[in-house]
């Protein structure tokens, strides 16, 4: 649930080595569109993420590099995660440093041989990997939750955080398993970062307030779906638990809420604390093993 969104410039310095180059993709899902970053003091960068492809995007970045010096160059691409608003301009950029006899960047990604492209070549991600330019060392840290390849980025220099989709700089994130995901809040929050470079949205300070608060989001909604199931007589659909939970909320929310709600059930099943009596349905009915908790 986002509000009004924030204006964000298309090119912008945010500290001393790093920029943000919006993709121009704006969206529902991706808000004012992807941030990807260059990182890095010196000439040659490390860009995070690529944005969706959009032609003018690449135009955007060589123009940017442009204004970062003569000869600034992309030497590697960090990749976040397989969903294509961050993986769709590897082509273009690639394209251009082939056409323009530039070396071409080495791209870093996890694995995931369902989702990748055949014709990618990625370097594997392995967890607290680093990866050196002049003025960032950036340590990986698998992250999986909003997607299974998940990585988020560590940057010493500044003790902060390229958090991917797993922390937007509006609203909250989606999320594909939500035990993973919290787990991988969590892994984040040791950090304790001063700030966080989101994959989507504005720059977050306090960025281990911004953690806690997304932990805190999702620990209270999974008390709430307990509170009602241990109240009501029968049991319950994940839609029937979306009108109770969500009542104060326009209807037309319901829908992305309920699945949700159901990974929430998911979670709470694998915790011993839910059943599913209905396994023949696709969302299943659910009730409480244990009224006392």
């Amino acid at each position: 649930m986002t509000s009004v969104l924030q204006e964000i410039p298309h090119f912008t310095r945010l500290s001393e080595r790093v920029v943000r180059i919006l993709g121009l993709n704006p969206g529902h899902l991706t808000l004012q569109g992807t941030n990807t970053y260059l990182i890095g003091t010196g000439s040659r960068k490390i860009l995070l993420d690529t944005g969706e492809g959009k032609p003018e995007y690449i135009h955007l970045l060589i123009d940017s590099l442009k204004k970062l010096g003569e000869n600034v160059i992309i030497s590697d691409i960090l990749i976040s995660h397989w969903h294509f608003d961050h993986v769709g301009g590897i082509d273009n950029i690639l394209q251009y440093a082939s056409e323009n006899n530039l070396p071409s960047p080495i791209v870093h990604k996890k694995l995931d041989p369902e989702h990748d492209k055949s014709h990618h070549t990625f370097q594997q991600v392995e967890n607290n990997q680093i990866f050196k330019t002049d003025g960032a060392t950036i340590r990986s840290i698998l992250t999986p939750g909003h997607s299974e390849d998940h990585v988020a980025f560590y940057l010493e220099e500044e003790n902060a955080i390229f958090t991917g989709d797993t922390v937007l700089g509006q609203g909250t994130a989606k999320f594909e398993n939500l035990g993973e995901y919290i787990n991988s809040l969590q892994k984040l929050k040791q950090f304790s970062p001063d700030r966080l470079y989101p994959g989507h949205g504005p720059v977050v300070e306090n960025g281990t307030e911004k953690l806690e608060e997304y932990i805190t989001h999702r620990l209270k909604r999974e008390e709430e779906i307990i509170e009602v199931l241990k109240k009501s007589e029968t049991p319950l659909t994940p839609g029937q638990i979306v009108e109770i939970i969500y009542v104060k909320y326009p209807k037309h929310l319901w829908s992305a809420a309920e699945h949700g709600i159901i990974l929430h059930l998911i979670k709470l099943e694998n915790d011993g604390l839910v059943k599913n009596i209905d396994i023949e349905s696709s969302k299943g009915k659910w009730t409480i093993i244990n009224s006392k908790i």
